[in-house]
């Protein structure tokens, strides 16, 4: 018996900063039929509320530095602003929807990351994503909105890249669905030049990928993304996509191949 489709969709970056960029995405979201998760971001308010509070917002190769200040920050922006904007939006759009992170229901367990070359602070390397919790959400007809916050197994709570729980998420659902992974940002997909939106890459295999990280044209938070987007195709998700928000529910865009 064939596996029911699902679209995973991440969206982080300057589209959850605008409300109409905000509106723009949810309501593309909406319209996307069969079951469906969204796993959101939300650096960017994270940084601008730890400014208003004096704390310095100190970012490594595209992830962020996260001492106990910064772990309270993230906590509050993630889990809960960011999380209830989402989540009240698409339940004005009909999509019946629940924000939960890694703590609720322990759907995603993480570690905290080892110190090797950097020490990240309270940031979680996810162990395992519990693919039956999000099931009982997703088979009753409830969209889960899932936001970057892990925790351990002592219940310490742990910053999470998002890019690294769409695709956990993914990989995990890939047991039982024919999963799509699209991560949509402000950007068309992976570009040559940052600043030329027809210089999108249509397709980037691996040895593709080594090269652009080897000569900077892919850097900062593009490296981790298109790591979770191999990794994902590794574990068994048909499809992953990097594209704009305006293009979410279309082909267009950079598909990881």
């Amino acid at each position: 018996m064939p596996k029911k489709s699902i679209t995973v969709v991440k969206v982080g970056g300057a589209v959850l900063e605008e409300p109409s960029s905000l509106a723009e995405v949810l309501s593309a979201f909406s319209r996307i039929s069969g079951p469906k998760v969204l796993v959101h971001g939300g650096g960017r308010r994270a940084t601008a509320v730890a400014s208003e509070l004096g704390i310095e917002s100190v970012m490594v190769q595209g992830r962020r530095v996260t001492p106990a200040p910064m772990l309270d920050v993230t906590v509050m922006v993630y889990a809960g602003l960011v999380s209830k904007q989402v989540v009240a939006n698409l339940n004005c759009l009909g999509v019946k929807s629940i924000g939960v992170c890694g703590a609720d229901m322990g759907c995603i367990l993480s570690h905290k990351r080892p110190v090797v070359d950097v020490d990240y602070g309270f940031v979680g390397d996810v162990e395992k994503v519990d693919a039956e919790s999000l099931r009982l959400l997703i088979d009753g007809g409830i969209v889960p909105v899932v936001g970057p916050i892990t925790c351990d197994k002592d219940g310490q709570l742990l910053n999470t890249n998002a890019d690294t729980i769409a695709s956990s998420v993914a990989c995990a659902l890939a047991e039982h669905y024919d999963v799509s992974l699209v991560f949509c940002f402000e950007k068309p997909g992976v570009m040559a030049d940052p600043d030329d939106e027809s210089s999108v890459f249509p397709t980037i295999d691996r040895e593709k990928f080594a090269t652009l990280v080897e000569s900077g044209v892919v850097n900062g938070g593009m490296v981790p993304k298109l790591t979770n987007a191999f990794a994902a195709i590794d574990a068994g998700v048909s499809k992953v996509i990097i594209t704009k928000a305006d293009c979410l529910g279309t082909n267009k865009g950079t598909v990881i191949i």
